[in-house]
């Protein structure tokens, strides 16, 4: 057979293409991830910071509004700069007028509001007043504050101004009050005028006001306001590099075990063989649970322990029932003739005799690598700093995701497990009829 043919006859199965698209699309994306977002920036990205701070909390995508012909409002942020600020200078200090306006189109509510205030060129603290008026002509008035630097005032947690409004605050200032039943939303311009006193002729006062939205970017966002797509993305190379690694590490390590047993035989063969049937009945996902709840989570160790349980697995007896008949095989007889090592012949002539039928099993072995580490994360035994599909699935579950509606946060993880574990058996699966000779034949 030329060594053209395998690729000629994986074209012809569309399995076979549709599973390697799938895993180059994969290898894509965990490439293009390392190179666009280094690990020291996602991981310190993750473990949260100030950057997520303008996010919206359980946000979900934004492609939702289409798929369901929702009109919910993303994240809207009104800042003082280009504002037309009046300002009335007096002895010692100065008074200033900001008007923030807006226009509100949306179905839905924002899911808060803050109001992120900065005076700037004196030490000295000012004094602010806030007053809502909404496009109706009606006023509501947001209480006095005393800023001193920068602060931040969460509206949505005024609780004098929800006892006033009968709502939450980000829900009342934008009902319809003359709407019978549900409140609904007053769509128009609404604004907020911030009335300073500042004590320092100098001094200038920045405001942004945030309304913060029920849809964020691609994949959404957690509990913790951190965009869903970072551990999405990074999940991609620690599922596909973990995948791998216990697959190469178990198939090539297992192989040629079996095959210095066939070769060496007796006692050689004798232990491996009852090594392997002690570690058979030892099961793997018990055994990782006890070592990540007693010693250490770290997917590198999990990896070693995932490694050295699967060395003496059920394979080590499949291998060698393919490796004995080549034992006594006249090309074998030839090579020991000439005084090849004993090494030599199973590393150059018996392996290489059973690879071509072993490529499909470890392909699709894979995937099974990578459903365990997500299992691992899934029982909150996955590495606590790096961002994979497992620990979205695991936040998912310990924020309720499903009871409370945010679907996104499941589906997407679990979308991209099952894209993983399709596209390796299809492959898989396609290579298993290829290099397989009685199924080749048939």
């Amino acid at each position: 057979m030329s060594a053209r043919s395998p690729l000629a006859r994986i074209r012809r199965y569309p399995s076979a293409v549709a599973g390697l698209a799938i895993i180059l699309f994969l290898v894509g994306v965990a490439v293009y991830t390392v190179v666009a977002i280094p690990h020291a920036q996602a991981m310190a990205d993750w473990r949260g910071g100030d950057q997520w701070r303008m996010n919206p909390a359980n946000a979900s995508p934004v492609w939702t509004n289409r798929l369901f012909g929702g009109n919910a409002p993303p994240t809207l942020t009104i800042s003082s700069d280009g504002a037309e600020v009046e300002s009335a200078v007096f002895e010692g200090g100065r008074q200033l007028r900001i008007p923030l306006a807006f226009d509100f189109a949306y179905d839905d509510f924002p899911s808060e509001m803050t109001l992120l205030l900065s005076v700037l060129g004196t030490d000295r603290p000012a004094f602010v007043q806030a007053t809502w008026e909404r496009p109706d002509g009606s006023e509501v008035r947001l209480g006095a504050h005393r800023i001193a630097g920068e602060d931040r005032i969460a509206i949505s947690r005024n609780r004098a101004l929800e006892g006033r409004l009968g709502q939450v605050p980000h829900i009342g200032l934008f009902t319809d009050q003359t709407g019978p039943g549900r409140p609904a939303v007053l769509p128009g311009t609404y604004r907020l005028t911030l009335e300073a006193v500042l004590f320092d002729p100098g001094a200038e006062l920045r405001a942004e006001l945030v309304a913060f939205g029920r849809v964020h970017g691609l994949a959404g966002t957690d509990h913790l306001r951190r965009d869903l797509m970072l551990a999405l993305l990074w999940g991609t190379p620690v599922a596909l590099a973990f995948g791998l690694l216990a697959a190469v590490g178990t198939t090539v390590t297992t192989l040629v075990i079996a095959a210095a047993g066939v070769w060496f035989g007796g006692l050689v063969d004798a232990t491996i063989q009852r090594l392997t049937e002690v570690t058979m009945i030892l099961p793997v996902l018990p055994v990782l649970v006890m070592v990540g709840t007693l010693y250490s989570t770290s997917i590198w160790l999990m990896l070693g322990v995932v490694i050295a349980l699967g060395i003496f697995s059920a394979s080590i007896k499949m291998y060698r029932a393919m490796l004995l008949p080549l034992r006594n095989a006249p090309y074998i007889e030839a090579a020991r003739a000439y005084g090849a090592s004993d090494m030599r012949i199973i590393l150059r002539y018996m392996i290489p005799r059973i690879l071509p039928v072993l490529i499909p099993a470890f392909v699709t072995l894979i995937p099974t690598y990578v459903f365990l580490e997500a299992s691992l994360a899934v029982l909150g035994l996955g590495d606590p700093v790096l961002p994979t599909w497992g620990k979205i699935l695991n936040d998912a579950q310990a924020q309720g995701a499903l009871y409370n509606g945010f679907y996104y946060w499941v589906v997407a993880p679990a979308a991209l497990l099952m894209l993983t574990g399709l596209g390796f058996a299809l492959f898989g699966f396609a290579l298993d009829r290829i290099f397989n000779p009685r199924l080749r034949s048939a």
